[in-house]
This record gives structure tokens, C-alpha cells and sequence, in this order.
């Protein structure tokens, strides 16, 4: 089983009005997923966001946005760098990985020298 979780890699404070309670003091978060299993620590490449008011504590979907939130969050997601997509093997699998090859080199070895040489 893989876990998933969401990295923040970067957050924004906007000032722009919150829909709800009409407070100008929002914030732009945005994500990474990132997947982690037993023998492998994955970086995707998906960017998600999340845009919530701080006073209010609502969170604002993009149903909700007004034309200026709407600019300010295309402004701010040009200015994302997400982490480069890869893969990343664990020590497990690098030791499951010497251990196949071991017994490999073992079967070949028993194989030859079971083989009458005459």
C-alpha cells in the first residue's frame, strides 16, 4: 500500500475580498503529491491548490471566485516550481534487490558445478 500526501510548496497571502465575509486577509496554498510505499518514495508531478480565508476559516472553491481572485491566483500560479517528477528507491528494495542477485549467482554456481565435467 502506497501512502499519499500533499507537500506544501508554496503559500501565498492575498489580499484580495473573501466571498464569504467580505475580509481581505486570504491565503493561496499550494501542493505536491507526493507517494510513498515500502520500496519506493514517488514525486509526482501534480500541482494542486487550496485558497482559504483566514478569518472565516472557509475554504473558497473556485465556484466562488471573483474576477480579481481569478487573476490573482493565475498570477501566483506561474510563479509555482514544483519539484522535479521521480522516483526514489528505498534500502529495502536495494537490499530484496542484492539478495535476488546473490541467489541468482547461487543457483548458476550450484548449476555448473553439478554438471559431471568428463
Amino acid at each position: 500500500m502506497t501512502k499519499e500526501k500533499l507537500i506544501v510548496i508554496q503559500e501565498a497571502a492575498l489580499t484580495n475580498n473573501c466571498p464569504e465575509c467580505f475580509n481581505q486577509d486570504l491565503t493561496l496554498t499550494f501542493f505536491q503529491k507526493h507517494k510513498y510505499g515500502r520500496l519506493f518514495h514517488r514525486t509526482t508531478g501534480e500541482v494542486t491548490h487550496q485558497m482559504q480565508c483566514n478569518k472565516c476559516d472557509s475554504i473558497i472553491y473556485p465556484v466562488n471566485w471573483t474576477d480579481d481572485i481569478e487573476r490573482s491566483f493565475e498570477y501566483y500560479q506561474k510563479m509555482v516550481k514544483p519539484n522535479r517528477a521521480s522516483i526514489r528507491f528505498t534500502t529495502l528494495f536495494f537490499v530484496l534487490l542484492l539478495l535476488l542477485i546473490s541467489l541468482m549467482a547461487a543457483g548458476v554456481y550450484l548449476y555448473l558445478e553439478g554438471l559431471p565435467t568428463g
